[in-house]
């Protein structure tokens, strides 16, 4: 499976295009919108979500309601493109030099993409490093989700901290099948929602000082089989492929799995999990690895934390120098979020569910779901039968 997203954050829209997707699985708008719906939620969003209301436009790959094997295409339109139509024109003759955006912001790509690109104008690059397009990932991200759920696989998030503010309450504290529930019943998306008043008033105290706040959040993936994943390869391995589909999420810093960095604190004996036979399985008694060891999925939950910096867009900018001029200037302000962790969270799910289903469908291959589901049954029994 392959996949490219395209769009710009102020263009037509965001879309993506996937490849080698099964034929069979059955699709419906109001899932992908649901996550889609999702992704625009948490306390500290910007103007911008009160412009757009994501919903998916099926192009290509999907008929009556199920998928045919050939390419998909999604397409998430940008209903702020009205206001921007002139200034993304593909036409030379719309073009406004005098609107150039010349100020680099610090913290974004603007700089190195002027340099990498040799663009005068900073909007070059920051309408496609943006993370608006991550709404085409997300929709994708909801297709996967359908996909593994046909075969008991879950994936969910929560907020573990925002800033400064930490929320004790994790995933092991509630059943598995209930922490989105939970989680999507907060303003930023912690398991308790008795911190959203301390929340809500970190948020704004954060913004009427002009800054922005970054956070942890915890992606848990339920039901993967053991053995997804490679041990022979190093481009096969889950455990790389998460972080660096993760690492790919704007303005992420750090990818952990299981006890992370925490592993490197204490001996080996507070790091392993023993392995027991139950019931006719194997079964670690801990999950210190979070679900991952040697590359490969173990039968345990997946565990992965992601740290996601600060926005660099600040109300209050800091230094930078003009491109063409090379004059001090404070940075360019374009309309931003206080805190966007809350919907990175659900963007991280995305993710998580576009790398185990690649991996899921380089295991079980087949063209139609019900082939998939044959070979993934087999290889079930061949597992319980070990």
């Amino acid at each position: 499976m392959r996949y490219l997203t395209a769009g710009e954050s102020h263009g037509k829209g965001l879309f993506a295009m996937i490849e080698g997707f099964p034929a069979g699985l059955t699709v419906e708008a109001a899932t992908i919108n649901e996550q889609l719906k999702r992704r625009q939620m948490g306390y500290g969003r910007g103007g911008r979500m009160k412009i757009e209301s994501d919903t998916v436009d099926f192009l290509s790959g999907i008929r009556w309601g199920k998928t045919l094997g050939s390419p998909i295409t999604l397409a998430v339109w940008n209903n702020d493109h009205k206001n921007w139509t002139e200034m993304m024109h593909a036409s030379a003759e719309h073009k406004q030099p005098d609107r150039a955006v010349t100020r680099p912001r610090p913290g974004h790509a603007d700089l190195g993409g002027c340099l990498k690109r040799n663009l005068r104008d900073v909007r070059d690059v920051l309408e496609r490093s943006s993370a608006r397009e991550t709404a085409a990932r997300v929709a994708f991200g909801a297709l996967c989700k359908t996909f593994l759920a046909t075969f008991g696989i879950t994936v969910q998030s929560y907020l573990i901290r925002l800033g400064e503010l930490e929320c004790p309450k994790n995933g092991a504290d509630v059943a598995a099948e209930e922490i989105n529930a939970i989680a999507d019943q907060s303003i930023v998306r912690f398991l308790d929602s008795s911190y959203d008043e301390a929340a809500r008033e970190y948020v704004d105290k954060t913004r009427a000082a002009g800054d922005t706040l970054g956070g942890i959040f915890e992606v848990i993936i339920h039901g993967v089989p053991a053995g997804i994943g490679d041990y022979a390869f190093y481009d096969r391995k889950l455990d790389a492929k998460l972080a660096q589909n993760l690492m790919s999420l704007q303005a992420v810093k750090g990818v952990e799995v299981g006890m992370g960095f925490g592993v490197a604190a204490v001996p080996g004996s507070q790091v392993h999990d023993a392995i027991t036979y139950e019931d006719g399985q194997f079964t670690r008694t801990t999950n210190r690895a979070g679900g991952i060891e040697g590359g490969m999925s173990n039968g345990m939950p997946i565990v992965v934390r992601v740290a996601k910096k600060p926005i660099p867009t600040l109300y209050n900018p800091l230094p930078s120098v003009d491109i063409e001029t090379k004059m001090p200037f404070k940075a360019t302000i374009e309309r931003s979020d206080v805190t966007a962790v809350p919907a990175a969270s659900i963007i991280g799910e995305a993710i998580c569910a576009i790398v185990i289903t690649e991996l899921m469908l380089e295991k079980f291959g087949g063209d139609s779901m019900s082939e998939i589901q044959r070979n993934y049954a087999g290889y079930c029994e061949q597992i319980r039968t070990f």
